[in-house]
């Protein structure tokens, strides 16, 4: 895939969701590409994860930082989602990969983080 080093160098992507009554919803996230999949993190009950549980499909810019006119987009569909110790775990990874730090500095006390697989349905770049 073209532009594909964009989904290893910890750039923030724009990920798109789609609500229950159809409006878009679109948030910066942490992500990583993993065995050609991508996957991301968030809390249970947020937006996002209302969304992604509600509608599966989903779209991901990212931007090149030294280069505005390169870009990939990547359409797709979330094929798993996961609560518990792993998802826990990898949102400390993200946060040592995008701030280096061991533990996620603005976990809340009483949030449960969702791990997010995205199998690439299709993608677009420039």
């Amino acid at each position: 895939m073209k532009n594909d080093d964009l989904l290893t160098s910890n750039l923030f992507g724009h990920l798109a969701t789609v609500g229950e009554d159809g409006s878009v919803q679109s948030t910066p996230v942490w992500f990583r590409y993993v065995n050609g999949k991508l996957e991301v993190n968030s809390a249970k009950g947020r937006l996002k994860d209302r969304n992604m549980r509600a509608n599966p499909k989903v779209a991901l810019s990212v931007v090149d930082p030294k280069n505005g006119y390169r870009y990939l987009e990547v359409r797709g569909t979330v094929v798993e989602y996961e609560e518990g110790p792993n998802a826990e775990k990898m949102i400390d990874e993200l946060a040592k990969a995008y701030m280096n730090v061991d533990t996620y500095p603005y976990r809340k006390p009483d949030e449960h983080r969702v791990r997010y697989v995205i199998e690439i349905d299709k993608t677009t770049s420039m």
